[in-house]
C-alpha cells in the first residue's frame, strides 16, 4: 500500500531551513555532512520561493472590480 506524502507547508519548511543553517553555522559537521545540509537547504529554499510565488499569483488574481472584488480560480504551474 502507497503511503500518500504530504506536501510540506510554507512554515514547516522554513522552520527546517533556520535548522539547517544553525547546524551549519555550528561547523560541528563534517565536509559530508555539510554539503549534504547545504544541497537539502537549497531544495527548501526553492521550494519556499516557489509557495511564496504561488501565493503572489493567486493574490494578484483577487481583481478590483470598482466596489465589487472578484477572486479568479488559480491552478499552479508545474
Amino acid at each position: 500500500m502507497e503511503e500518500k506524502k504530504e506536501e510540506m507547508k510554507f512554515e514547516e519548511a522554513m522552520n527546517k531551513l533556520e535548522e539547517i543553517a544553525k547546524e551549519l553555522e555550528n561547523g560541528e559537521l563534517t565536509l559530508d555532512e555539510s554539503v549534504s545540509k547545504f544541497e537539502e537547504g537549497m531544495k527548501l529554499s526553492k521550494k519556499c520561493n516557489k509557495i511564496l510565488n504561488e501565493a503572489e499569483k493567486k493574490i494578484n488574481l483577487l481583481i478590483d472590480n470598482g466596489e465589487e472584488i472578484v477572486e479568479e480560480n488559480f491552478t499552479p504551474e508545474e
